[in-house]
């Protein structure tokens, strides 16, 4: 019998550097992870670069590390250690997801994660905020600047003058790393305050406050009577309260829902400039800030940046104190037409077949009577827009105009206060874009108001007139503000802006429509995905403040003029010699609309595999169908856009549009199986064909030799296709006969595999009988050798006992040889003297006296041996 072979495998090769030798990094790659902790504690800022050597991404990293580490080696230790190899400790004890992965330690703190780019730029940015997490601000201009920043900004206050370190500083400069290891964007700024006369401009007096700036809502000071001063307290309070104006998205390149998430939101302006990050000033960015600043500021004459305002204009030299009241009245006159609360509502059609609408903006104002106190800025009510509503539906019969090119405007007072008022102008709007376009210009340019006769007369020098045209009558907005200030507290369709760094992620741009021409990599979009729609900014013009400012005007209105934006195939090529029309975004309405022939358009993809199996079917319909009359035409919905009323979500889907009534198109039934005459039956049913001329006796005879033709042709056909049904039946009789033959040959492996399961259980059965005799054998073995233990131990005891017991009697022996001759030489001397008989005596009564002794001994000892 032949053995199977055994498994060879080749071990690892050994690991080698991964960076150069000359490289400022230094490359551990074995992965001794215990001598990069032992290097880490002689360091302050050390960078843990954890790396696979056969990783793509590792690789593409290696040279953006070098650069970083070239740039920063004299003050930051960098470490790269190979995190793969089988044998090192860092593949032991690290169990990465994926690579490469990058840590930061600052002293004993971290690590800190870094999930950005792998771009040089943006790690070298990363490693100088965890260098310097804190920013030290010690004069007014320094605190501008920083309170200017669009990024969410966190100040301490603390004096150096008693200590080194005051108390709290420590907890404060943690929580600035904690910031950025719980967001490795770093989007939030911190910095300290080292000046007690700066600290005031911003209400900090005592030191260990913290201030938390905001730009449109109200500024924070860190709550220590109700959460306890540590740096994760700090970092969450930070983090919760933050005011995001504009956000940005750097997606990793691998699967998320990091896209899905934020435009689910709702609508999304995604605005793509170059970025640089280690650059000291932002042009572009600074102004894309303030207009996402001034479209989010719906309350401005409170909140809004009110301690830049304070700091520039008591700075400022044209700030002259001795014209107080005159500003404080201006601002009053203005303050309530600045921001009001707003509601657009659309007026039903003058006539059922009148293509014009009333639009009218209702807005909720406070007067400026006669007042007990100084009356601020109202929020929106929804009790007081409801009772606005009301008296405005009560009146709306004045607004009728079937055209109008004016602006109507009307006052009425609020149902619950005496000092609340209501305004309401209005003006017709065509349900097509282009009178709105045009009427928007002529508002504009020459903008005329007239007050309708039932407003209060003497009331309208304070009225307010329409939206787009408040910047005639208040001068104050018109040089110092922008249309879009507040827009997103004033409309349904409210943007959340998101940046993208077109360096990195140029692609999307071209997805969503970016040309690839565009030197600049400036582009912006506005994505809905409730709606299913985008629109893009034309790439004509500059991406500047104003072009966005506009770019979200003209989609926050109602009748919004913005065109959605389709995506091409640019791929496909048009030939004449095409059976089936290949129709795109571009072509569509010109091939289905705009032809005066009836139109069979197919919906597919390229993955439906059951599309591609309809190809014969549609080649076949094409060319019974004449060609005067019909276009078969498909559309790849997978790389073209479509208008939402012709959008579908199943696949294939077949549509006819008859030519005199293309409006009124019509599904083939999903239910009804995709054939020949099933389409053809479809087409005829539902087509406009006008009706034929009388046939002429040529036309008679034609058409009889065209039947006949069409006759033979069908005898031949089926002529043929009995031909096929003979060799069908020959070759069924010969599947059955193989199917017959594989059916006993079948029964024959069954019975096999019941003698073989028999066998198979009685092997098994006599195997567990063996097992169990075999352990029974083997537990008396082991129960024998414990006795022959046993029998050997009292074997070594014994003849241990016998070996002393030799001694013993040797010894003695010995002692009774010299008791002889000791008694025999007292003998001799017995005849010297008499007079020593007496000690004679007493000297051998001793001695048999001791050899008795001796023997009882010896005697007992013999005792024990046996």
């Amino acid at each position: 019998s032949c053995s199977r072979a055994k498994d060879v495998t080749m071990p690892a090769k050994l690991p080698v550097n991964f960076f150069s030798t000359r490289s400022p990094v230094i490359d551990l790659f074995r992965g001794q992870l215990d001598y990069a902790e032992h290097l880490r504690q002689d360091s302050e800022i050390v960078l843990y670069f954890f790396y696979a050597p056969w990783c793509g991404q590792s690789i593409a990293a290696r040279e953006e590390i070098e650069y970083v580490a070239s740039r920063l080696s004299d003050q930051v230790l960098f470490v790269a250690v190979n995190c793969w190899w089988n044998q090192g400790k860092c593949r032991k004890q690290k169990h990465f997801f994926y690579f490469p992965v990058i840590h930061l330690y600052h002293r004993s703190f971290g690590p800190i994660e870094y999930k950005g780019p792998m771009s040089a730029v943006y790690i070298e940015k990363f490693v100088r905020r965890v260098m310097t997490p804190l920013l030290y601000i010690s004069s007014r201009s320094k605190l501008l600047d920083f309170l200017s920043n669009y990024e969410p900004g966190v100040l301490g206050y603390f004096e150096f003058n008693a200590s080194p370190q005051p108390p709290g500083y420590l907890t404060f400069f943690t929580s600035a790393l904690h910031s950025l290891k719980k967001d490795y964007l770093g989007t939030i700024r911190f910095g300290v305050i080292t000046d007690k006369h700066v600290a005031e401009e911003i209400s900090l007096v005592h030191s260990g406050s913290v201030y938390l700036h905001r730009h449109v809502n109200t500024s924070l000071i860190y709550p220590n009577n109700i959460m306890n001063y540590t740096a994760e307290n700090i970092c969450k309070w930070a983090l919760e309260n933050q005011e995001m104006l504009i956000r940005w998205l750097r997606p990793h390149g691998g699967k998320s829902l990091l896209l899905n998430n934020e435009l689910k939101k709702g609508p999304a302006l995604l605005i793509f400039i170059p970025y640089n990050p280690l650059a000291e000033i932002h042009p572009l960015l600074d102004e894309i800030t303030k207009v996402a600043l001034e479209y989010h500021n719906c309350n401005k004459s409170q909140t809004a940046e009110p301690d830049l305002q304070h700091l520039g204009d008591s700075d400022s030299p044209a700030f002259d104190s001795s014209v107080p009241d005159a500003h404080m009245k201006l601002s009053e006159t203005f303050s309530i037409t600045k921001y009001p609360c707003c509601n657009t509502v659309v007026l039903p059609q003058w006539h059922s077949i009148s293509r014009t609408h009333n639009v009218c903006e209702l807005c909720i104002n406070q007067t400026l009577g006669v007042k007990p106190n100084k009356v601020h800025v109202p929020h929106c009510n929804f009790l007081e827009i409801e009772a606005a509503l009301d008296s405005f539906y009560l009146q709306e019969h004045t607004f009728f105009q079937v055209i109008s090119n004016t602006i109507e405007c009307s006052n009425f007072l609020s149902f619950y206060s005496p000092f609340s008022y209501y305004t309401a102008c209005c003006r017709t709007v065509n349900r097509h874009f282009l009178s709105f376009i045009s009427s928007e210009k002529t508002i504009f340019q020459t903008p005329k108001v007239a007050f309708s006769s039932h407003g209060k007369k003497d009331n309208t020098q304070h009225s307010i007139p329409h939206i787009e045209d408040r910047n005639w009558f208040i001068p104050d907005l018109h040089i110092s503000g922008t249309n879009i200030t507040g827009l997103s507290c004033r409309t349904n369709k409210t943007l959340n802006l998101y940046l993208l760094d077109s360096n990195l992620f140029w692609i999307y741009a071209e997805r969503l429509g970016a040309s690839r021409s565009n030197h600049l990599k400036e582009f912006a979009a506005i994505v809905d995905l409730k709606e299913e729609v985008h629109y893009v900014l034309d790439q004509n013009q500059s991406l500047a403040g104003s072009t966005l400012e506009d770019f979200i005007k003209n989609f926050s209105i109602l009748y919004s003029p913005l065109k959605r934006h389709l995506v091409d195939d640019p791929s496909v090529h048009f030939h004449q010699q095409r059976v089936i029309t290949e129709v795109t975004t571009s072509t569509f309405h010109d091939t289905v609309f705009l032809n005066d022939k009836n139109v069979l358009l197919l919906y597919y993809a390229q993955w439906c595999g059951f599309c591609a199996s309809l190809n014969h079917i549609f080649i076949q319909l094409a060319r019974l169908l004449p060609p005067d009359n019909f276009t078969v035409a498909r559309i790849d919905i997978t790389r073209n856009d479509l208008p939402w009323e012709f959008m579908t979500d199943h696949l294939p889907t077949i549509l006819f549009f008859p030519h005199q009534r293309k409006e009124q198109s019509v599904k083939f039934p999903e239910d009804f199986s995709v054939n020949l005459p099933n389409l053809l039956k479809f087409i005829l049913h539902h087509s406009s064909l006008s009706a034929p001329e009388p046939c002429t006796k040529e036309c008679l005879h034609k058409e009889t030799v065209l039947q006949q033709g069409h006759i033979s042709h069908l005898e031949r056909e089926i002529q043929k296709l009995r031909s096929e049904i003979s060799a069908l039946h020959q070759a069924y009789d010969q599947l059955e006969a193989q199917l017959s033959e594989a059916r006993r040959e079948e029964h024959r492996l069954q019975q096999q595999k019941h003698t073989l399961e028999k066998q198979h259980k009685t092997l098994q059965l006599h195997s567990e009988q063996l097992q169990a005799t075999y352990d029974q054998k083997n537990q008396e073995l082991l129960e024998m050798a414990e006795k022959l233990q046993e029998l050997a131990d009292a074997s070594e005891n014994l003849l241990k006992e016998n070996t002393l017991l030799r001694i013993l009697v040797a010894s003695r022996e010995g002692k009774l040889q010299s008791k002889d001759e000791i008694k025999e030489s007292l003998q001799s001397e017995h005849t010297l003297s008499e007079d020593n008989d007496i000690s004679v005596s007493t000297a051998i009564a001793t001695l048999d006296e001791k050899r008795s002794d001796t023997i009882e001994t010896e005697h007992s000892s013999g005792n024990r041996t046996e």
